[in-house]
């Protein structure tokens, strides 16, 4: 049998014939040389990529400082110019006025290159609209508007759904004492205390395309043990969407009464940290989970309070009497309580409460806090910024930021993520003050454009 072989020189020999007749017959999609006749180098990659859009919100003063109650106002900026210094923003005097009577509560897409707003009470509370941003003060309505009212009344909590900026979740709770008479009406000297009623709502809600989805009504359960002590669920907050996606996770606080006089009480034993998980998109199914790690609450407030990363759900709680943790929901939507990340503890501080939170995709994070040793500004406590990393639980204060007693971070709501960068807005109530980027991988922070503020005001973040 003959076999006939190529061998390596005649195999490169055919190589560069080849390659001279393919150059020789595609002159058109060969790059036409420079006027001067020097060879096209290729872009810098980083030269390619596009500045996103970073939008700031500020709340405007209504009778007293920081109060937010006067409206809130909102303009953007490329990414590029929210790193410069000398870029001045002054959304006081130029901003668009976001339709809420008061604090507004902004989401934006990931990209963010789309606000969504649900107003905030008054005359417009429970209103959904969605705006392109398209720089400066110019943010465009797109879609129309549709009201989720009529589901959860006109001071929805609501949040966005990480799934693509596809969906929107909002909640409330209403609660109701019941109360045995034993039969007589008319004497309530031998009435009874048997449980509080916390009725749940929930609707989901289309950003895209502006229509409800879905909704529910269920009444929250706890044990009987618990109930018959006078504990119930007073607020919720904040659905999460687990990374499987066929679960919801709805942050709640716990309250208490006396049975005996069915008056508040702040005395009692302070439970787990809880959280209702829903089936999801159903709605259905509530059932009610418990940490051993932490004992505040997981509602949060106006800010988001809990995020998946590589397949968990990371959770804040706030008001734990050991400082506000950083909680983890396993795959098996229930707590891991072998995951223990005590702020107190990674900050070296006493009463640490987050504020408000967010991570990148690296699983490092900027947190917003007080803690018992912060100064009592004009609108009260003090805030600090934190670089955190979920998976080594260590928090550190991010010292380049300055920090002023009249820093206020109760009402902060939005970090930028770009990446690993996360944009924040540093200023006191009625002063000056600027953007911050602060690269999380590298730990390396930026002072960027200028905020302009107004008598009394605060920025609330950026997004």
């Amino acid at each position: 049998m003959k076999r006939n072989f190529l061998n390596f020189k005649s195999f490169a020999i055919l190589l560069l014939a080849l390659g001279l007749m393919t150059s020789c017959s595609s002159d058109d999609s060969s790059p036409s040389p420079e006027p001067d006749g020097e060879t096209p180098t290729d872009p810098d990659p980083e030269e390619e990529e596009e500045a996103r859009w970073i939008t700031i919100a500020g709340a405007q003063m209504g009778e007293n400082p920081g109060d937010g109650n006067g409206g809130t106002l909102i303009y953007s900026v490329s990414s590029t110019d929210a790193k410069d210094p000398s870029v001045s923003i002054d959304p006081f005097n130029n901003g668009f006025t976001v339709p809420s009577n008061r604090t507004a509560r902004l989401q934006a897409s990931e990209d963010g290159n789309t606000i969504f707003n649900i107003s905030y009470a008054g005359d417009t509370g429970g209103n959904y609209t969605k705006y392109k941003v398209e720089g400066g003060q110019t943010f465009t309505q797109e879609g129309t508007n549709v009201s989720i009212e009529p589901y959860v009344g006109s001071a929805p909590r609501w949040i966005k759904l990480f799934d693509g900026d596809q969906t929107g979740a909002a909640v409330y709770v209403s609660t109701e004492h019941v109360i045995d008479d034993n039969g007589t009406a008319e004497d309530a000297t031998d009435d009874t205390y048997v449980r509080t009623e916390a009725t749940m709502g929930i609707v989901t809600l289309d950003l895209v395309n502006s229509q409800i989805i879905e909704f529910q009504e269920h009444s929250v359960p706890l044990t009987e043990e618990e109930e018959s002590n006078g504990y119930y669920i007073s607020r919720i907050d904040m659905p999460t969407l687990n990374a499987a996606g066929d679960k919801l996770y709805i942050g709640a606080r716990l309250s208490k009464v006396d049975p005996a006089t069915v008056e508040s009480d702040s005395e009692g034993a302070i439970l787990g940290s809880k959280t209702i998980v829903l089936d999801y998109p159903s709605l259905t199914n509530p059932t009610v989970i418990t940490s051993t790690v932490g004992h505040g609450n997981t509602n949060g407030y106006r800010s988001i309070n809990a995020f998946e990363y590589n397949g968990d759900v990371y959770q804040a709680n706030q008001g734990d009497p050991e400082g506000s943790h950083i909680l983890k929901i396993g795959a098996d939507n229930q707590y891991d309580d072998s995951y223990v990340f005590n702020l107190d503890d990674a900050l070296g501080v006493e009463e640490a409460y987050i504020l408000a939170w967010r991570p990148a995709a690296n699983g490092k994070a900027v947190l917003a806090y007080r803690h018992a040793g912060s100064a009592e500004g004009a609108a009260g406590a003090q805030g600090f910024f934190a670089l955190v990393d979920l998976n080594a639980q260590t928090a550190t204060l991010i010292d380049e930021i300055p920090y002023d007693p009249d820093f206020y971070l109760f009402q902060y709501q939005g970090f930028a993520v770009d990446g690993n960068e996360i944009y924040l807005t540093q200023a006191p109530v009625g002063q000056d003050g600027n953007i911050y980027v602060v690269d999380t991988e590298t730990g390396s922070v930026t002072k960027g454009a200028e905020l302009v503020n107004a008598t009394g005001s605060h920025f609330i973040g950026a997004w």
